[in-house]
């Protein structure tokens, strides 16, 4: 049954966290079937599959690895992914017989997964324009027929706080995703999105928080955030520059 608009902006209206949120959306989609990519610690896992009993199963992919070839913050060398991977299966240790662990990328590991299989898909690991493709493309063949897919970070600005890492490019490519396969996409408040996989039902975008009125890249045309430090170095050497021509001859 696809959501109504109505609907939807009622549940937003009255959302204190992501949490709460989906857990009203997947009671009304009557969710089963739930896979979760991009784990790390399992505090969204755990508080959703508390909240969420009707969860019959619940798959956790993530790789608790460092990637040679992803340049987020998560992946510094400083991280230890086995401590990490250790807390997660302690946090959602209570509903041990729900969950199914696949360690490994998208991938590696979505062929564990049954085709069209998934009342819900969240997308919660590689935010870079390659990892959300990737994830994206790889999950549509494992939702069922009006199945849901939501996800986090979907910030109507792509650059993070440093310049050293890539871009959060959760917006805009989950839109022109759904507008390439003809569905419908909301967004939803906290930072989040739901397109719903329906066959025939057209692209439509309903931006219900109203902050994704220009959704194109050149609304960031300056591009990331440039590095304090190295602007500092540069307004120093400017005014040492000044000093001299202003010295008297």
């Amino acid at each position: 049954m696809p959501f109504e608009e109505a609907r939807l902006r009622a549940l937003a209206a009255g959302a204190e966290n992501r949490v709460g949120l989906w857990e009203e959306i997947l009671r009304g989609a009557d969710a089963k079937v739930v896979a979760e990519f991009g784990v790390w610690r399992g505090n969204f896992a755990k508080k959703l599959l508390g909240a969420c009993d009707f969860i019959e199963r619940y798959y956790m992919i993530d790789p608790w690895a460092q990637l040679a070839d992803w340049n987020r913050a998560k992946n510094a060398q400083t991280e230890d992914f086995e401590e990490i991977f250790q807390e997660a299966l302690a946090a959602t240790a209570f509903a041990a017989e729900k969950i199914c662990v696949l360690r490994g990328t998208t991938k590696d590991m979505i062929h564990k997964i049954p085709d069209q299989s998934l009342d819900f898909a969240y997308v919660d690991g590689d935010h870079t324009l390659r990892g959300i493709t990737i994830d994206l493309a790889r999950v549509l063949p494992k939702m069922k027929p009006g199945g849901l897919i939501g996800g986090d970070d979907f910030f109507p600005k792509p650059w993070p706080n440093s310049p050293k890492f890539e871009p959060t490019m959760v917006c805009p490519y989950v839109i022109y995703f759904a507008e390439a396969h003809d569905l419908p996409i909301f967004s939803l408040p906290l930072n989040q999105y739901m397109i719903e996989v329906r066959g025939q039902a057209g692209f439509s975008f309903t931006d219900i928080v109203g902050q994704y009125g220009d959704i194109s890249l050149s609304r960031t045309a300056d591009g990331p955030p440039r590095d304090k430090g190295r602007n500092a170095r540069r307004a120093g050497r400017q005014a040492k520059r000044r000093q001299r021509n202003m010295a008297p001859v």
